[in-house]
């Protein structure tokens, strides 16, 4: 007896509903692990602060200043000058002169080999005289006078990587709602997994780990061959469940702007979705599985309510579904400083899981890669 295709499709939707579900309640159940404020404790650990900077003059004027005033009594800040052709090193030589916990990398073109971020982060690490890291990228700014202090505490007995959170600052346009509603959703996904003791990637942006954790990795040895991958690869690669702390106080987050231009969001997003494919296969799938879900589920939505197929079952699904996304993420996005979109949630959840798609398959054909 063959099945009715409407059955089918229904039957699909209703799966795809599950799926999402699933997500959904188990990410709000991780973040309410996290208490709305931290005691901390005094502990106060030796940190080398290590930056990337490639034609970054600009960037390093308005950002390295609010880097090299932390209120912490131990760090130094490694600026990488990498092959810039800018005025980077006129400006860190300046640096230099008044803060003298600045210490400077020079990374210059070879015609031997090609040069690239995983090149330039480990000549900052090799030259960090601190066991403790934290990295970061020339157009990120700190919260807070006490980013450092915030990161560092994550090092606790038994932690040797500690993942942070860095939203972008909010201006005008649909491009900047729509890179802020993903990092969003982004940070949720990564955030809720760690905190769930699942931990499977990070952003350079805010990352600290302990310099042991990366010789002892071999550094970036085994995707040395990509150009991207430094931050998430790297995390997926070396975190666990025992080495693995998160840290989304406030005043820990680095903000830094989105880019201006859909052709230079293209090309960041697509040197990002280029190495996803090489994650470990257990966080493959379940990435996969969202993705695929939740796109299925906005397409079979608009099939089944255009066909007449259970039409009051369907859109009252997808109506508990955005309720239960409302209801769950406002406390989520407001810590997160993203309060303003939840507003937006329908518009900009649709807009995320066809992004997701898009670019994963961007991602999966994506060969040549490259930083700036």
């Amino acid at each position: 007896m063959e099945v009715p295709l409407p059955h089918i499709l229904l039957a699909l939707f209703l799966l795809c509903f599950i799926i999402q579900l699933y997500f959904l309640v188990s990410q709000n159940l991780s973040f309410k692990k996290v208490g709305i404020k931290t005691v901390l404790s005094d502990q106060v650990l030796p940190v080398s602060v290590v930056i990337c900077a490639r034609n970054e003059t600009e960037n390093l004027q308005q950002n390295l200043p609010f880097i090299l005033n932390q209120d912490y009594p131990d760090f130094e800040v490694v600026v990488v000058n990498d092959c810039s052709g800018d005025s980077s090193p006129h400006i860190l030589d300046h640096f230099k002169t008044e803060y003298p916990n600045l210490k400077i990398v020079t990374v210059t073109e070879s015609r031997h080999f090609k040069t690239g971020k995983k090149f330039a982060l480990t000549m900052g690490i090799k030259a960090a005289k601190n066991e403790y890291l934290l990295l970061t990228d020339a157009d990120c700014r700190p919260a807070s006078d006490q980013w450092v202090r915030l990161m560092q505490h994550g090092f606790t007995a038994g932690k040797e990587l500690v993942l942070g959170y860095s939203p972008y600052q909010k201006t005008s346009g649909f491009l900047n709602t729509f890179v802020r509603f993903e990092t969003v959703k982004t940070a949720i996904s990564y955030l809720s997994s760690a905190l769930n003791n699942k931990p499977y990637m990070g952003v350079g942006r805010n990352l600290a780990y302990t310099k042991s954790l990366f010789f002892g990795a071999k550094g970036f040895a085994a995707h040395m061959h990509l150009l991207s991958g430094d931050d998430d690869l790297f995390v997926n690669q070396n975190a666990n469940r025992l080495n693995t702390a998160v840290q989304i106080q406030p005043g820990a987050y680095t903000f830094s702007e989105t880019k201006t231009s859909l052709r230079a969001y293209y090309r960041q997003k697509k040197r990002h979705m280029g190495v996803g494919k090489y994650y470990k296969r257990k966080n493959r799938i379940l990435l996969t599985l969202d993705a695929l879900s939740g796109f299925i589920f906005f397409t079979l939505l608009v099939v089944l309510l255009c066909l007449k197929i259970e039409p009051v079952i369907v859109a009252g699904l997808y109506v508990f579904r955005l309720m239960l996304q409302c209801f769950f993420y406002q406390a989520i996005f407001k810590k997160l400083d993203a309060a303003d979109l939840i507003w937006k949630f329908p518009f900009l959840d649709l807009f995320y899981y066809l992004y997701l798609n898009v670019f994963g398959m961007v991602g999966l054909v994506t060969k040549n890669l490259r930083w700036k």
